[in-house]
């Protein structure tokens, strides 16, 4: 065993700093007696094991002479064994550096990683030496700042929700299938590029662990999100650092930017009982919050949650998000479970906890999109609408309301009317804009939209779970078979209803997120929690793609960037205008009178029509368009009359989802009146000059 030289080293710099000298290491720790640096060779085996011997604070460091980028490492931790003070140290247990930029392989769950075992005495550490079944950290050392990527303001984002690896493993032609290699190839470019999207938002990249209870059933972790090191992208999808950045660069040479979903909400490392692969070895009682038994408080579903009152747990969190955007070049982050980030100690979500408080004034963090998932499984855990600017929402409310008035449910209107317009009894408050709502119609939890017109129930046996896990209510319909048919009619049925939802997300003040797939026809066979497919369910089918709904999607998209009205960032309240005193929003009747309270009232209500323009107080300076007439008609076919049009002006009619690509087959008279509107249908009419 070769002697290394220590010496002092910066305690400032978390995680494995590599120089010109060797190797500086930090790790904190607020209970821990010692902490040990752990060599490995390529081979695994552990060659020395080094205690850090300095500690200022609560952080553990000190300098390595000799060791250079490559080398092979890993943490173990001394300390206190007392469950009920949440202490559960146990230096047989390699731990993950929470600041590793790499790891040797992917975190799958073995037996020996577990840090607890249930005695005949109560909980004892486990004793068998994990290192042989846990991936080595690798030294490596930071990447040069990433260029700027495109910037596209919310008002004008397309958002597109994917996984690496499921988005081109069963795409033809491309190379590398399944790789971050496929993604640069130009056929996939040329995709996006094509749909028209602005952003693409990336299933979590960060390295995550299999669940035991999936791989003793055969099944894996497909979706990640089960956390273990934030600051390292998954060997799964990239063996290098370089992989996930030349991802980020060949759609910034797109004008796409990269959004990644995240999860700081908890870890993969469960509850007292779980693994031990990292923060439980560490610091149980700092990273995690504890009940007064010292056991987890479990907001989350997952066995733990992150405790972000602490300011080191916090400091981890924030110094891994600007990892991403400055080495990685990662424009924007969705955060899972949300609600669970703006928790403070025990008193619930605050809009101002320190999470929530840090990002919005962090000098790197505050320019990037941050997009919450507002809900987790706690006490009072739906908070749709309660994050302060400028956070963006996931939308739950769009997408059911939506799916509700599709569908034909009794009453629905109302509720689609708040949808299209921002839903600003969530929204519009606190100075938020009406880009707030990420309005989406499916998402990777849940059907994807050909599934949500073939199956009315869902069909998640393949998860091994008795059908029992996944949503039990999508608001979805089979239109009378369900899942595949080929009765002709079925078939237009399901095709039109698409059309009619897509056209409802794209025609709607806010974002709209589409799932990667659902433009050529994707189908899951109906099941709504392929978390654990990583296989042909789980995985977008290229094989037989719907061309002309692909045709439909980018005539939407193109008619979406094309009207400003749809991509306002104030809200629309049927205020008077003052350059000329037309209210900038106004529902009609199809009779072609202002609709009433008592037809609001009527569940049996299947029509919206309603006129936008550009909103009240919006300065001279900013886009501007005369109006739209927009018709959504879950009825029968029946004749709307349009307000008449100002002198030089005449209704165009601009869309229609009777047609396969939404192409309108006739002109409106030019001065309003009666004008037939099919059943079924989404009818766009466009305020233009005459002639």
């Amino acid at each position: 065993m070769t002697a290394l030289h220590l010496s002092a080293s910066n305690p400032d710099c978390l995680g494995a700093v590599p120089d010109d000298h060797g190797t500086a290491f930090a790790v904190f720790s607020a209970h821990a007696t010692q902490i040990d640096i752990c060599l490995f060779d390529d081979a695994g085996t552990e060659t020395q094991r080094i205690p850090l011997p300095e500690r200022t604070g609560h952080i553990w460091h000190g300098h390595i002479a000799g060791l250079r980028p490559g080398q092979h490492y890993g943490l173990r931790a001394h300390g206190p064994f007392a469950p009920e003070a949440g202490h559960l140290f146990n230096p047989a247990k390699l731990l993950i550096d929470p600041y590793a930029r790499q790891l040797t392989g992917r975190v799958s769950w073995h037996a020996a990683m577990q840090g607890v075992v249930q005695g005949d005495d109560g909980p004892a550490p486990c004793p068998i030496d994990s290192a042989p079944h846990m991936p080595k950290c690798v030294i490596r050392p930071p990447l040069p700042l990433a260029p700027p990527g495109p910037r596209h303001a919310m008002r004008d984002s397309v958002i597109y929700e994917a996984h690496l690896r499921g988005l081109s493993m069963q795409m033809p032609g491309v190379t590398g299938p399944g790789t971050p290699a496929a993604l640069r190839t130009d056929q996939m470019l040329d995709h996006l590029s094509d749909l028209g999207i602005t952003a693409v938002e990336f299933l979590p990249l960060q390295a995550f662990v299999d669940d035991r209870f999936l791989m003793e059933k055969g099944l894996v972790n497909y979706w990640g999100y089960q956390p273990v090191a934030w600051c390292a992208p998954d060997p799964r999808y990239a063996a290098t650092r370089h992989e996930i950045r030349d991802i980020v660069h060949a759609l910034h040479a797109r004008g796409i930017e990269v959004i990644v979903d995240v999860v700081y909400n908890h870890t993969g490392e469960g509850d007292a009982m779980g693994p031990m692969l990292s923060l439980k070895g560490l610091d149980n009682a700092s990273y995690y919050r504890l009940g007064a038994d010292g056991a987890n408080i479990d907001d989350t579903g997952c066995g733990n949650t992150l405790n972000l009152d602490h300011p080191m747990v916090l400091r981890l969190v924030l110094d891994s998000l600007r990892l991403w955007v400055q080495e990685f070049g990662v424009d924007g982050f969705r955060f899972d479970l949300a609600a669970t980030l703006g928790r403070r100690g025990n008193t619930g979500f605050d809009a101002n906890a320190p999470f929530l408080a840090a990002i919005r004034q962090d000098p790197v963090l505050r320019g990037v999109k941050l997009i919450a998932e507002p809900w987790d499984i706690g006490p009072g855990g739906y908070q749709l609408g309660a994050f302060p600017h400028p956070f963006a929402e996931w939308n739950d409310k769009f997408r059911d309301g939506a799916r509700q008035f599709w569908r034909g449910d009794a009453g629905a209107a109302p509720d689609l009317a708040a949808r299209i317009t921002g839903s600003a009894l969530q929204f519009d408050h606190s100075g938020r804009a009406a880009t707030s709502s990420v309005n989406f119609l499916t998402a990777h939890d849940g059907l994807t939209l050909m599934d949500v017109v073939s199956y009315a129930q869902k069909h998640n046996h393949d998860n091994g779970e008795g059908n029992r896990d996944g949503h039990d209510n999508d608001y979805s319909a089979n239109h009378g078979v369900e899942g595949p048919t080929d009765d002709p009619d079925i078939r237009a049925a399901r095709a039109r209803t698409r059309r009619n939802l897509m056209a409802t997300l794209m025609l709607s003040q806010g974002v709209p997120m589409l799932l990667a797939g659902d433009e050529i026809g994707n189908s899951q066979g109906g099941n709504n929690n392929a978390y654990c497919q990583d296989g042909p369910i789980g995985w977008v089918d290229w094989a037989d793609p719907d061309t002309d709904f692909l045709a439909f999607s980018r005539r939407m998209i193109a008619f979406r960037m094309a009207h400003p009205i749809l991509r306002q960032t104030r809200f629309l309240h049927s205020r008077a205008r003052e350059e000329d005193e037309f209210v900038d929003l106004f529902w009609w009747h199809p009779a072609g009178r202002p609709m009433e309270p008592q037809d609001w009232e009527d569940p049996e209500l299947r029509v919206i029509c309603v006129e936008k323009r550009t909103a009240h107080g919006t300065p001279p300076w900013a886009a501007q368009e005369t109006a739209l007439f927009l018709v959504f008609n879950a009825g029968a076919a029946l004749d709307v009359t349009l307000p008449d049009a100002p002198e030089g002006l005449v209704w165009t009619r601009a869309l229609d989802t009777q047609s396969e690509d939404g192409a309108p087959d006739e002109t409106a008279p030019p001065s309003g009146g009666p004008t037939p509107v099919a059943a079924q249908t989404v009818v766009a009419f466009v305020l233009e000059n005459a002639g």
